[in-house]
């Protein structure tokens, strides 16, 4: 079976930086995963896409070396099955607060005797390889979600779950459960709970994810983190089209027309 390369990296120890899809596009999806990202998620939670676009996007990714994740809607094994037959190499699952809802996702993610994901890699095997049912539990990346203050304080509990690859903070929900408005680096709790998941990551030897920026890459490589989204698709069309009209706006003549 293909190797999960973000898990390998993972395991060595490495940081790696991924990149954030919400538009329902397979050309936009393309063009990222081709940019060298360790990792590209198509968001099925937040994002503007349904399965069929997803499917679809993942077919352009699988054209590089990116490894396809896959966020969720919800932590119910009927979409994550679906997504993972797809050809997700991750899933990564929302709201997980407690260890029950960290053993439901990855008995999703697992086939028997580690979990209850039933057969029938459609798309899977093609991309994975005709060993697919070998490695799939080896190589899937279950990554729960940690994003609010009840599953920071059950955290040691949903980290000793067997099967958890990683888990991944959202910033937003997890400072809005805190008392904060929503944001990616918001001081006070949000700032010790950050580095109170990163090191129980370290303790029970699960890898330790973020949604985040570039700008914020460094920070969190040095609390510990590994799994740091650093770009949108979304992000990068808004930012690439400000820039532009800005570079030619101040460009352009002064007190004068641009056409005589």
């Amino acid at each position: 079976m293909r190797e999960n390369s973000a898990k390998a990296k993972w395991r060595a120890g490495e940081v790696t930086h991924g990149a954030w899809l919400s538009v329902p596009s397979s050309f936009s999806a393309e063009i990222m995963a081709h940019q060298g990202f360790d990792w590209i998620t198509v968001d099925m939670q937040h994002g503007l896409l349904d399965y069929q676009v997803a499917v679809q996007m993942l077919q352009a990714i699988s054209q590089t070396a990116t490894v396809p994740f896959v966020r969720v809607p919800w932590n119910e094994p009927g979409i994550i099955g679906k997504m993972l037959d797809a050809g997700a190499y991750g899933v990564i699952i929302p709201m997980v607060n407690s260890p029950e809802e960290a053993q439901a996702a990855v008995a999703a993610c697992r086939y028997f005797p580690d979990g209850a994901r039933s057969f029938g890699p459609a798309r899977a095997s093609y991309y994975g390889g005709a060993d697919y049912f070998g490695g799939a539990n080896r190589e899937i990346a279950v990554i729960p979600m940690v994003e609010t203050k009840q599953a920071v304080a059950r955290l040691d509990e949903i980290l000793s779950v067997p099967g958890i690859d990683a888990v991944y903070v959202g910033p937003a929900d997890l400072s809005i459960t805190l008392g904060l408005p929503p944001g990616m680096d918001n001081g006070g709790a949000f700032e010790e709970a950050r580095k109170a998941i990163a090191a129980a990551c370290k303790r029970h030897g699960v890898t330790a994810g973020i949604h985040a920026s570039a700008a914020l890459a460094a920070k969190h490589a040095a609390a510990g983190y590994q799994m740091i989204t650093i770009s949108s698709d979304s992000g990068s069309i808004a930012a690439g089209a400000a820039r532009d009209l800005k570079t030619a706006r101040d460009q352009a003549p002064q007190g004068q027309p641009v056409y005589q």
